[in-house]
């Protein structure tokens, strides 16, 4: 998953430096008034504190509409240097400061951030407002965008004008002043509401770990991992009992491991009410008033919808596109979901279990079903994905391959938490590339998941380099022991360097179009494809090997887990689908239609599309859907499965080519990792791949032909 700074929506994301800041009303202590003097301008984690982000949030809101005024107000004729390319220039502190509070919100956040975020959002929101409604300035941009094609512009400052055109369009620069006060109090309590929701989400997944009384109930889990639990449950009060924290998703990782039943339907259950249960942290109230704002904000911008206007400015362009992409999928996914039932219901009634399967059975009956077809299960994969060992030998390594990167660990730049590591990226020809962070472990205070933020984005206007950050949630393990991975965790961790491997190649000029500013539908698909390399036969070779004896993976083995890879995909299928359908579905109503009843609309919406299947819960439930009513991917948890098509279209390209090789890579880079948002997406995948996408790859890849 890719985050940014949301809370700054169309604000110059990406223009975090220049060579020369200009003046600001900032005190000269605080360390948001100048340019870090570090390498690449790195953030001085060690200088910055809490007090520090609220003066420098104002000061840098009020530097950018005087920037922005100045522009508005200039007398000479506008011109795409002093108007378009002076609003790239404009807003520096503001973005250093918003770009950074943003990052240490999701990853190590505490209740004086969460505060400020709760302040800042709805001033956030405004300040947008304040620009791109602001008349005088959207009239000097559309009398450039009118006479766009005799500006004699290059084909990325052509593309620029055009941007900022549709930015302004999209935020309202054409309604009417009265219209426009409507737009800016939606916009507000949007802001307002999507924070709230965030932060119940964290909240309630930490308030509903699960409290088991006995170390016996916890019977398959390691014994480390029990100890953990008592270590985490005294942490909440709970000595001599044992903890489950949760994770974000529906699933939770230990149900394929426990096996009293009972646990197990416990903690699925914790998991499947958060947020709807009643209490502090519920969210139904907020999903609604999200709902109904969001619809509400379309229909004053012309949409039928809040779906309508998202994907207005994505590659799918209209609701009728996502719609036929899930459909036709929905019926093969839950086809191969009732299969897969059917065979771990064998195993249930061979075992005299005298029950159906549900959803706190899959995990743990899915590998006894695996261990018979392949004669293996997941947990002999793990002495073999040791962290340091996937990170180093296999997701740098597979760029040093690929791209001909080298990385340099160094440890004198300050981080926010001691478990960061930081790296010197190098290109092919020994020149630095980037810096990047790598922030592994699950903390109580970090959001869930795993993302990739940019604290700096390359410009060639701007003079920058990347400075990007790999966020995941991997449970850190008692001190001396290991940190052993599961497959997934091995796949995100490539999955997000593919992320990170966008931002540090972008070759742009213009901070707007920098690394990973594309289309929410597109961003996901280079680090799909990505994730290719975790299986790669040299690549395994090198990064997965025993961590006590360093011998490497069995090619037997290896060779069960390659053929493994179509297994349990009815699920997998299932799982998305549902969760993006009910995406979807609230955001394809009008305010009218939104309903009091989020559970029951819910279900009413799995029914509907077919993916009712009690067994595989949608991914995420409504109430703790972040992807969906964050703000993020609302209406774009589709995006997924759309990169997924040019994800595996890719994939096979590679194979056709000779697959790990520098001259792939290289193509790659060249024709679409540098450029970022600089021209149409799906031409530049068109550019790389010489023709237009195929969808047959995706159905093979998820075994969802011949159904």
């Amino acid at each position: 998953m890719l985050i940014v700074a949301a809370s700054l929506a169309l604000v110059n994301v990406a223009a975090i430096a220049a060579p020369a800041a200009p003046a600001t009303s900032l005190a000269a202590a605080n360390p948001f008034a100048k340019l870090s003097t570090l390498p690449f301008h790195y953030p001085a984690f060690d200088q910055i504190k809490d007090e520090h982000f609220l003066p420098a949030y104002a000061a840098g809101m009020s530097d950018h509409l005087r920037e922005v005024d100045a522009i508005a107000n200039n007398r000479k004729a506008p011109t795409f240097d002093n108007t378009v390319v002076a609003l790239e220039r404009s807003g520096q502190l503001l973005t250093r400061v918003a770009t950074t509070f943003s990052a240490l919100q999701g990853a190590n956040t505490n209740d004086t951030l969460d505060s400020i975020d709760r302040e800042m959002s709805p001033k956030l929101a405004a300040h947008n407002d304040a620009v791109f409604l602001n008349a005088k300035l959207y009239e000097r941009v559309k009398t450039l965008y009118d006479k766009r094609a005799k500006l004699g512009l290059d084909a990325e400052s052509k593309h620029l004008l055009e941007r900022y055109h549709k930015d302004f369009v999209r935020a309202g620069a054409k309604l009417s002043a009265e219209d426009k006060e409507k737009l800016k109090a939606f916009n507000s309590e949007i802001a307002t509401m999507q924070t709230t929701f965030t932060q119940n989400v964290l909240k309630e997944t930490n308030a509903s770990a699960l409290i088991v009384d006995t170390r016996a109930e916890l019977a398959g889990m390691s014994e480390a991992a029990i100890d953990a639990a008592a270590a985490d449950a005294k942490t909440r009060g709970h000595d001599g009992k044992f903890a489950i924290a949760l994770v974000n998703t529906s699933g939770q990782p230990p149900l394929a491991v426990l096996t009293n039943r009972a646990v197990r339907e416990r903690l699925m259950t914790a998991s499947l009410q958060r947020g709807s249960h009643g209490g502090e942290f519920d969210n139904r109230g907020v999903v609604v008033k999200l709902a109904k704002l969001r619809a509400e904000r379309a229909a004053l911008l012309g949409y039928p919808n809040f779906a309508a206007y998202s994907l207005e400015d994505q590659t799918a362009k209209d609701t009728g596109a996502v719609n036929k992409l899930l459909s036709e999928l929905a019926k093969p996914a839950v086809t191969n979901a009732r299969k897969e039932a059917d065979d771990i219901q064998k195993v249930i009634d061979a075992e005299k279990g005298g029950f159906k399967v549900g959803a706190a059975d899959w995990a743990f009956y899915t590998d006894k079903v695996r261990a018979q077809r392949f004669n293996f299960d997941e947990n002999q994969l793990k002495p073999y994905f040791e962290l340091d060992n996937v990170l180093v030998k296999g997701v740098f390594f597979a760029a040093e391959k690929l791209y001909g990167l080298t990385f340099k660990e160094r440890k004198d730049l300050p981080v926010y938490n001691p478990d960061v590591r930081v790296f010197d990226v190098f290109d092919a020809n020994g020149k630095q590339l980037a810096i990047f962070l790598a922030d592994m472990y699950a903390r109580s205070n970090k959001q869930g998941g795993a993302w990739m933020n940019e604290y700096v984005s390359q410009s060639g206007l701007m003079g920058t380099h990347s400075v990007v950050a790999n966020h995941l949630n991997i449970p850190k393990p008692p001190k001396g022991e290991p940190t052993l991975l599961t497959v997934d965790e091995v796949k995100t961790a490539f999955h997000e360097f593919g992320h990170a491997l966008h931002g540090m190649f972008s070759n742009v000029k213009y901070p707007r179009f920098s690394g990973t500013n594309v289309p929410r539908d597109f961003v996901e698909y280079p680090s799909q494809v990505n994730e290719m390399w975790m299986i790669a036969p040299e690549v395994l070779a090198n990064y997965a090997r025993h961590y006590k004896t360093g011998e490497a993976m069995p090619k037997a083995l290896l060779d069960k887990v390659i053929a493994s890879k179509k297994f349990n995909q009815g699920f997998l299928t299932t799982e998305y689908l549902a969760a993006s359908l009910v995406d979807q579905r609230w955001h394809q109503l009008g305010a009218a239609q939104v309903p009091t009843d989020v559970l029951g609309f819910e279900a009413a919406a799995l029914k509907e599309a077919g993916v009712d299947f009690a067994p595989v819960p949608p991914r995420y439930r409504t109430t703790y859907f972040s992807h969906s009513f964050s703000g993020g991917y609302s209406a774009g948890y589709y995006a997924y499965l759309w990169s997924e098509k040019l994800d595996a279209d890719t994939v096979e390209w590679f194979k056709e080519n000779g697959g790990l090789q520098r001259k792939n890579g290289d193509h790659f880079r060249k024709t679409l990792l540098s450029r970022g948002g600089t021209a149409d997406a799906l031409d530049l995948f068109r550019n790389f791949r010489g023709r237009e996408p195929k969808i047959e790859p995706l159905l093979n890849r998820r075994g969802l032909t011949g159904n």
